[in-house]
C-alpha cells in the first residue's frame, strides 16, 4: 500500500458515520449486511448512507454484492489489513517482540481467541 492509498483509508474512516458502518460491517463478517439494515441501525436516510458506502468501497474497505433487489456491503478485510499493515510495516526494525503491545491492542484474544495448533500456518 502506498501513501496515497493508505490516506483515502484513513480519510475514509475519519467521519462517524462511515466508521460506524465500517465496524458495524465487521461485525456482520462475511455474510455481510444490507444497505437498508445498515441505514436503519445508524438512523442514516438511505441516500446519505450511499454516499457513505460509496466512499468506503473507494478505499478499499468495503465491497459490494446484489442479492435480488438488495445490495449487501461487506468489510473488505484485505483492506482493512493492508491499511493496519502500513501503519506498523517499519514498527518493529527486526525485533517483533517491540509491536507486541501494538499487535496485542490491535487483535484482543477476548476478541479472537489464537488458532489452535493443529490450524497455525
Amino acid at each position: 500500500m502506498d501513501t496515497n492509498n493508505a490516506l483515502e483509508g484513513f480519510g475514509a474512516l475519519a467521519q462517524d458515520t462511515r466508521l460506524a458502518a465500517f465496524r458495524l460491517l465487521v461485525v456482520a463478517g462475511p455474510a455481510g449486511m444490507p444497505a437498508g439494515t445498515i441505514a436503519e441501525r445508524l438512523a442514516t436516510p438511505a441516500n446519505t448512507l450511499s454516499t457513505h458506502l460509496a466512499i468506503l468501497t473507494r478505499a478499499g474497505l468495503a465491497s459490494a454484492r446484489r442479492e435480488g433487489r438488495q445490495i449487501i456491503y461487506s468489510a473488505d478485510m484485505a483492506g482493512a489489513r493492508a491499511l493496519i499493515g502500513y501503519l506498523v510495516e517499519d514498527c518493529c526494525g527486526g525485533h517483533p517482540e517491540a509491536c507486541a503491545p501494538l499487535l496485542d491492542a490491535a487483535v484482543p484474544d477476548a476478541c479472537c481467541p489464537p488458532a489452535p495448533k493443529e490450524m497455525r500456518l
